[in-house]
């Protein structure tokens, strides 16, 4: 997970936060050394912290996540130029993910 998290922070197309959020899980049982290193980690740690503890985003990251869906929407609709069936299914899948992602709280500046 760590790997794919690396390629994920250089290739535009992949995610990273997904994957060092699994990484933490995965850690939380192997290794807690390596999960407090992700944890503690300069750019990625609060972010980290505040899913594993409170399952929150940040406003900037669900602004982001949610810029990301809508322009990777735009270049499949543009791009592909899917079928009717398709383009809704795509937008039906994609509007649901970032509701999702917008629903979440953010994190409590105390915790």
């Amino acid at each position: 997970m760590l790997l794919l998290a690396g390629i994920g922070a250089v290739l535009p197309v992949m995610p990273t936060t997904i994957f060092l959020i699994l990484a933490v899980a995965s850690f939380a049982r192997s290794s807690p050394r390596l999960e407090a290193r992700l944890l503690n980690h300069p750019r990625y740690g609060a972010s980290l912290r505040a899913w594993k503890y409170q399952r929150a985003i940040s406003r900037a990251g669900k602004f982001w996540a949610c810029a990301g869906i809508g322009i990777g929407f735009l270049i499949f609709a543009f791009s592909a130029r899917p079928s009717w069936p398709w383009l809704l299914g795509v937008a039906a899948f994609m509007l649901a993910s970032a509701s999702w992602i917008a629903t979440r709280p953010s994190p409590s500046p105390d915790a």
